[in-house]
C-alpha cells in the first residue's frame, strides 16, 4: 500500500547518484493494465513472470510472457487483496501471496495464501490454505511513530519457511530492518525474529520494497529504489551474518519487484510513476 512518492526527493537523488559498472538491461514494458505491480516471481520451465498488484486491485496474479504481455490472468476467489506486497513460489512450483502490506502497522488481519500449482493453468484458482500470522514483539496498533517496524514488502518461500524482510516507516528512519521466520503451513502462527540489520539512513535510497533468494539459496537480494543489498556466505538462514554489499543501479524509480531468474541473473520491475519506469529490467550480478 503506498502512500505518495516523493517525486522532487526522487530528481534531485537521480543527479546525486554515483555511477556503476553494472547495466540495467530493461526487457520489456509492463502492460498498461498493471499500474501498481508490487512483486514478481518466475518459473524457468515456462519462462513465465508471475505478478500480482498492491491494495486497492483485484484479487489476481498475473502471468506475463517474455515479450511482457499477460498470457493468463488467474482470479483467486477465496482471498481478498487487502494489501497484497510481494508474490513467492516453492522449489515444487506452488505460489505465494504475501497479504501483509501494513503501511500504518494496525493491521491484525496479515496473511499469507498458498496457490497450487496444479491451479495455474485455470483461469479461477482457490488458495489451498492461508497462513495468519502476528509478530509477537508487536504490542501497540499502531506503535509510536518512532516504532513502526511491521510493515512488510519483501519475502520469500525456502526450506519449508517464510523469511519477511520488515520495511521500516519510522520517524527518523535509520536504515534498521528486521527479519522474521514462519513455518510454511496452514493455521494461525507467530512470526519469529531472527535478525536485524541496517542499509543507510536516506529512506527514498533505502527502504526495502522486494526480497528474493537465489535458487542454490546462496544469496539473497533486497532491493530499493536504487539500490540492491546482497547478501552471501552465511549459514543455514542467518543471511544477515553473512557478507552485506550494497550495489548502485544508478537508476531511481518506484523498484518494487525483485526474483532472481538464474543464479546471478536478477529480474526487476518498477511501477511507472510521473513517465519513469513501468518495466522489467534484467540485471547480471559481477561474479
Amino acid at each position: 500500500m503506498k502512500k505518495s512518492f516523493l517525486v522532487v526527493a526522487s530528481i534531485v537523488l537521480l543527479a546525486c547518484q554515483q555511477q556503476s559498472n553494472d547495466d540495467l538491461k530493461t526487457l520489456y514494458s509492463l502492460p498498461k493494465k498493471l499500474k501498481e505491480v508490487s512483486g514478481i516471481t518466475y518459473f524457468p520451465e515456462t519462462k513465465l513472470l508471475y505478478t500480482l498488484e498492491d491494495s486497492g486491485n483485484k484479487n489476481a496474479i498475473y502471468a506475463l510472457n517474455t515479450q511482457g504481455k499477460i498470457a493468463k490472468t488467474i482470479t483467486i476467489s477465496n482471498a481478498t487483496n487487502v494489501d497484497w506486497e510481494d508474490i513467492t513460489k516453492d522449489k515444487n512450483g506452488n505460489i505465494y501471496i504475501g497479504d501483509f502490506g501494513n503501511n500504518d502497522n494496525e493491521r491484525r488481519d496479515l496473511c499469507i495464501y498458498k496457490i497450487n500449482k496444479n491451479q495455474l493453468n485455470s483461469d479461477t484458482a482457490v488458495a489451498e490454505y492461508k497462513i495468519s500470522f502476528s509478530y509477537p514483539d508487536q504490542t501497540g496498533f499502531p506503535p509510536k511513530k518512532k516504532e513502526l517496524f511491521y510493515d512488510v514488502e519483501s519475502f520469500f518461500e525456502h526450506g519449508g519457511y517464510f523469511y519477511l524482510f520488515t520495511k521500516n516507516r519510522s520517524k527518523n528512519f535509520d536504515g534498521t530492518a528486521f527479519i522474521y521466520k514462519i513455518k510454511n503451513a496452514a493455521g494461525t502462527q507467530k512470526a519469529t525474529k531472527i535478525g536485524v540489520f541496517k542499509t543507510c539512513d536516506n529512506y527514498n535510497h533505502c527502504v526495502l520494497t522486494s526480497g528474493t533468494i537465489s535458487p542454490d539459496g546462496k544469496k539473497v537480494a533486497l532491493l530499493s529504489h536504487d539500490k540492491i543489498v546482497l547478501f552471501k556466505d552465511f549459514k543455514g538462514d542467518l543471511f544477515h551474518k553473512g557478507s552485506q554489499t550494497e550495489i548502485k543501479l544508478n537508476h531511481f524509480s518506484q523498484k518494487e519487484a525483485i526474483v532472481f531468474k538464474d543464479n546471478t541473473t536478477l529480474l526487476i520491475a518498477d511501477e511507472k510513476t510521473n513517465k519513469v519506469g513501468g518495466k522489467v529490467y534484467e540485471f547480471k550480478l559481477k561474479q
